[in-house]
């Protein structure tokens, strides 16, 4: 028995610890999540806490699966373990039944598993963390209780530090459909070997105070005596023809879509913010730097934001005020920008450079190794609202 609970409790603790691994390579992830589930329950006030609650909840799992692997406070954490799976139960449970939000996010974007298979997951989770406390008598510590708190400490540090280092630098691993190598215009279509919805449709007809439903190739002989209700497609088999890119559509003031202009540029700078509200003393002058040095190597720059309004105030002032902007939807430039603002350089497409606003000054060094692109004529009239000149 104490065999079986051992192997039990490094099974559960090693599981807790990916997960709170994964979701704390992107803690915004996890976040944006949890707004879903309150826009979905209708619950209004919660979105500006949710990155906190994403932040603890992730430290929590991987000190806890830390704890749990060296037997500290064995049963206090069994039943904190407890609480938060059979939490986690009903969020997956209510969304394998209702189909909203579209999965839990339970380990992120690196390793998406269907509903179904989260909801299964987080059941066997309570039965084999009840088995625990159960047997909890065969479980010894297995280091003294000074040691176990040193560990703690030493995985409670590198719990929240690792989050700060992924919020200010974007994942470690980055498990987007817009990573480096990716090229935009491929993902924003769907993938030629994908497989579509099935529908069944369905006939309803009433006769004699009775609804019936017949398939096309049930038709009755005396149809004609029926009365016609509806006709339904019903899903029959969920396919995955979707791209992996949804709503990257880039609006200038006019409206215009300006999308396939500004990605099948040779070499283009892609500057993307959801509001840009991050203080610009902590980016904005290294941006200055790499705009002007795009300008004489004539590569365009844009701005991508999903709040124009709130972007174009901060940046007044700036050398580079004058960048083309465009709006986006804000769900996809959250996904796009998981530093606000995230750099882009892209050529024709494909992402070869990222990097968060702490970081944009690493792209100095790659734009300079890129070469001058031909100078854009001058324009025989004056140019439109969304102008993709500089």
């Amino acid at each position: 028995m104490k065999a079986t609970v051992t192997l039990v409790r490094i099974l559960v603790g090693i599981l807790f610890i990916f997960s709170g691994l994964v979701k704390a390579n992107d803690p915004l992830g996890l976040s944006y999540k949890m707004q879903e589930f309150f826009e979905v329950w209708q619950v209004h006030g919660w979105n500006d806490t949710t990155l906190v609650l994403s932040i603890f909840m992730n430290a929590f799992e991987i000190i806890a699966g830390f704890a749990l692997l060296i037997g500290w406070q064995f049963r206090l954490i069994s039943w904190l373990l407890l609480l938060l799976i059979v939490f986690f139960t009903f969020l997956t449970g209510y969304t394998y039944v209702t189909g909203m939000p579209k999965n839990c996010g339970c380990f992120g974007d690196c390793l998406p598993i269907s509903s179904q298979t989260s909801f299964l997951k987080d059941v066997v989770l309570t039965v084999l963390i009840i088995f625990l406390l159960l047997k909890s008598k065969y479980v010894k510590p297995l280091m003294s209780p000074k040691a176990g708190v040193f560990v703690l400490i030493l995985v409670i540090f590198s719990g929240f530090g690792f989050q700060y280092y992924t919020l200010n630098h974007l994942p470690v691993v980055d498990c987007l459909p817009f990573k480096k190598g990716n090229n935009i215009l491929e993902k924003r279509q769907v993938p030629k070997d994908a497989i579509p919805d099935s529908f069944a449709i369905r006939f309803v007809y009433s006769k004699g105070g009775k609804e019936f439903e017949f398939a096309p190739n049930e038709l009755p002989a005396d149809l004609n005596t029926y009365k016609f209700i509806s006709r339904q497609d019903k899903l029959i088999r969920k396919g995955n023809a979707e791209a992996a890119i949804k709503g990257f559509d880039l609006k200038g003031q006019s409206g215009t879509d300006s999308t396939l202009q500004i990605l099948q540029q040779p070499i283009a700078l892609l500057l993307i913010g959801e509001d840009l509200k991050n203080p610009s003393v902590s980016w904005s002058g290294e941006f200055d730097a790499i705009y002007k040095q795009a300008r004489q190597k004539n590569i365009p720059a844009f701005l991508i934001t999903g709040q124009v309004g709130n972007a174009l105030q901060r940046i007044q002032g700036q050398a580079y005020a004058s960048i083309p902007v465009f709006t986006c939807d804000n769900t996809t430039i959250r996904t796009a920008a998981r530093a606000n603002p995230t750099l882009y350089i892209i050529q024709q497409g494909t992402i070869t450079g990222k990097w968060s606003g702490s970081d944009i000054s690493k792209a100095e060094k790659i734009l300079a190794a890129l070469p001058d692109m031909p100078p854009v004529p001058a324009p025989m009239k004056t140019p439109p609202p969304d102008s993709l000149q500089q």
